[in-house]
């Protein structure tokens, strides 16, 4: 048999292509781990995303597991205790931003029920699939990324432009952007609803 066909960026780093193929991608309705993602896509602004996955259980540790009702009681000095954590990303911009979202988080909860409920609404809670043959084909935001964003701003959230939401919606599985020819593609396509992209942008 002959190899796994994989996305390109995966490449043959062993953090990427573990990501890759157990995680991004995979619809993600857990609250918890929706906050965790949102949180690490604001991350990166500015860095890979390899730099945030070598730092990702520093950080899983150093927020309290991504607990939303954990990460909004945060002070000023837990903060600085966190700009002083020498494993994780150190940005106060950043850092501070998650907290906000966190309170933010808990709004929407309050509101929807859960946060689950009301970021798939935007995809009518199945997966979009882009059917891309090349990855230089995948689009860096997308209309329904455009509306989430400018609608997530509106409540208060930080870092969650077009671009960092359009990565999010990847990660969570919002949408399916794995190449038609990747493995992980034919696996994910075959056990959700399939949606086109064109139907929805």
């Amino acid at each position: 048999m002959g190899e796994k066909v994989r996305c390109s960026w995966a490449g043959n780093s062993s953090i990427y292509v573990d990501y890759h193929d157990k995680d991004w991608g995979r619809p993600v309705h857990e609250d918890v781990k929706l906050f965790e993602m949102l949180v690490l896509e604001g991350m990166q602004a500015g860095l890979t995303w390899i730099t945030v996955l070598k730092k990702h259980e520093a950080f899983r540790e150093a927020f309290d597991g991504f607990d939303p009702k954990l990460v909004a009681l945060y002070d000023a000095a837990k903060v600085q205790e966190l700009m002083t954590n020498q494993k994780i990303i150190r940005n106060r911009l950043n850092i501070s931003a998650a907290v906000n979202n966190a309170k933010r988080f808990l709004e929407i909860v309050e509101k929807y029920g859960s946060f689950d409920t009301f970021i798939w609404q935007y995809v009518d809670y199945k997966p979009v699939t882009g059917h891309w043959i090349k990855i230089e084909d995948l689009p860096p935001t997308t209309l329904i990324s455009d509306k989430i964003s400018k609608d997530m701003k509106k409540i208060g959230f930080k870092f969650v432009g077009s671009t960092i939401i359009y990565a999010f919606m990847q990660a969570t599985g919002m949408v399916n952007d794995h190449i038609t020819n990747c493995f992980t593609c034919k696996k994910l396509t075959s056990t959700t609803q399939l949606k086109t992209q064109n139907q929805t942008v």
